[in-house]
């Protein structure tokens, strides 16, 4: 049933976000270990992602806008976009976002925001030109979701945390080979082993935060294609779209690293390989519209 997959992905998608606050802790206190800091070292991991987590959580979803080159819409320039987010918008219970449109021929969209009363939802000129009624309905309600679940808050959480890891893991490599970590090596006894799992996390680390990163990212697109596929009552028109936009050819040139993983499907990959599908953040799009053809609905 579908409310049990939205049950489902949302207990997985809780359990790998604390399993993330609980590595960075971790990594904090190996590194604090190993520089005979004690706890000072979980102190400066937290204080990075903290400091890191106000700047985005206030700011991002105008730099994300920005670096897509998106522009707002107003109402008598696209009646119909505008009252389709609006009316999949009180289905959803939610206010409605602020509407934008990205002059790109490839189909794509997503949404971004702190909180369902400060958010947008942007979409690619593509999209609308080769996305019939009932798919582009999917497509918005599937980013609609995404601002109801509170999705767009938690994937910016998830990235910060990412960059947080990566920042310390860089931090410990330098020190370790270029200064104190080096020397405290040097002194040997019993904090060896400490020294020598510090050295395996500088390089392990970010593989391990990117891995996590898969796995609630793609929870997370499960959880808006369910809960979207609820809003419309009509699974197939997500489905259909999620098809469409995944075999289109057009390069998406205002998407890069940093913004690829907001997007309803992944505007940097090929998604004819199955190798490019396990470093993806969204799941492979034929799981994603297995999925929403085998859902059945509570009358």
């Amino acid at each position: 049933m579908i409310y049990e997959q939205i049950t489902e992905n949302k207990r997985k998608s809780f359990l790998l976000l604390f399993l993330f606050i609980v590595f960075i802790v971790f990594l904090g206190w190996v590194f604090g270990e190993a520089y005979h800091a004690g706890e000072t070292g979980i102190i400066f991991a937290v204080a990075i992602a903290i400091i890191i987590s106000f700047v985005t959580f206030f700011y991002g979803d105008k730099m994300v806008l920005g670096v897509s080159q998106a522009r707002l819409v107003d109402p008598k320039e696209n009646p119909y976009l505008y009252n389709t987010i609006e009316g999949l918008a009180i289905a959803a219970g939610v206010p409605a976002p602020k509407t934008y449109i990205i002059d790109d021929t490839a189909p794509n969209a997503f949404a971004t925001g702190r909180n369902p009363q400060n958010s947008a939802i942007a979409v690619t000129t593509g999209l609308l030109q080769k996305m019939n009624r009932l798919e582009l309905e999917g497509v918005i309600a599937h980013e609609m979701s995404h601002i109801k679940n509170y999705d767009i808050r938690y994937s910016t959480l998830v990235v910060v945390l990412v960059g947080t890891v990566a920042l310390l893991s860089d931090w410990m490599g330098r020190s370790f080979f270029y200064g104190r970590g080096r020397r405290e090596g040097r002194r040997g006894g019993g904090n060896a082993i400490i020294i020598l799992l510090a050295l395996i996390l500088v390089v392990l680390a970010p593989i391990i935060a990117k891995l996590l990163q898969l796995a609630i990212s793609r929870q997370k697109e499960y959880l808006a294609d369910s809960s979207g596929a609820l809003l419309t009552r009509y699974p197939e028109g997500l489905a259909s779209a999620l098809e469409k936009i995944s075999k289109d050819t057009e390069p998406l040139e205002v998407a890069n690293k940093a913004t690829a993983h907001l997007y309803i499907v992944n505007p940097l990959l090929d998604h004819r390989s199955k190798l490019n599908n396990l470093f993806d953040t969204h799941p492979p799009t034929e799981e994603r519209v297995k999925r929403l053809r085998g859902m059945a609905f509570v009358k």
